[in-house]
């Protein structure tokens, strides 16, 4: 019993010192980041071992404190050059730049694979390409081989919506529909008229002319035509 009780310590306290830290440190991570992450990770793990609770969780408390201290500094722009790398340039103007890829130690067969997973396939049509502080590559085509945007044709575009969610997995969003001035019987109302039930609903959304898309769990069949042909065996 008491090991499930320090097991469940130790996850609540690692949840809650992940909340109080932020989004940035568990998504594209800096190298500091990366270390606060493996201390961390250590410290609040040891408890499971030992008997060493209270220290471990002040410990991890003290490391929380120095990591938010340390992402304020990195606020300065004078200490800023000093906590992170620079970027580097890998291509320019469809050269690859072979120094760059020596100091990030990446060959051109790794450089392709990432440019492939961007949507390029030849250098000559890069601009530049950049490895950012976080370790992701970004690409900027040259204007020649961009996509075209509404602005090169003159073209005037309406403003984007957003569909807003008002069920998933047959739960209601219930501060969605707050947000449209909306209520539940209004949604139920809708509902009984397109003869659909929550329970079977995956996805609800509001639409821009107010209507309802709604996406159940009832998959049609289309068995044979080649235009919804899934890969694997289930065909």
């Amino acid at each position: 019993m008491e090991t499930v009780y320090r097991a469940f310590i130790v996850f609540i306290a690692g949840y809650l010192f992940l909340r109080v830290t932020g989004k940035k440190a568990v998504s594209q991570m800096h190298t500091f980041d990366l270390l606060y992450i493996f201390v961390l990770t250590n410290i609040i793990s040891t408890p499971v071992e030992d008997s060493n609770l209270g220290k471990a969780i002040i410990y991890a408390g003290i490391t929380v404190i120095l990591y938010k201290i340390f992402i304020r500094v990195s606020l300065h722009n004078k200490l800023r050059w000093i906590l992170y790398e620079s970027p580097t340039v890998l291509i320019q103007n469809g050269d690859i730049d072979r120094k760059g890829l020596k100091k990030v130690r990446m060959t051109v067969n790794e450089l392709l694979s990432h440019l492939r997973v961007k949507g390029f396939t030849d250098v000559q049509s890069i601009a530049i390409a950049v490895m950012e502080q976080t370790g992701s590559i970004s690409v900027i085509p040259k204007s020649e081989y961009r996509p075209v945007q509404p602005n090169d044709l003159n073209l005037q575009v309406k403003k984007e919506y957003l569909p807003i969610p008002l069920i998933m997995d047959g739960q209601i969003v219930y501060h969605n529909l707050k947000y449209l001035h909306l209520d539940q019987d209004w949604l139920m109302e809708e509902l009984e008229k397109m003869g659909e039930k929550i329970g079977n609903i995956i996805l609800a959304t509001f639409l821009e002319d107010g209507k309802l898309f709604i996406d159940n769990n009832d998959i049609k069949d289309h068995k044979g035509d080649p235009y919804y042909y899934k890969p694997g065996r289930d065909n």
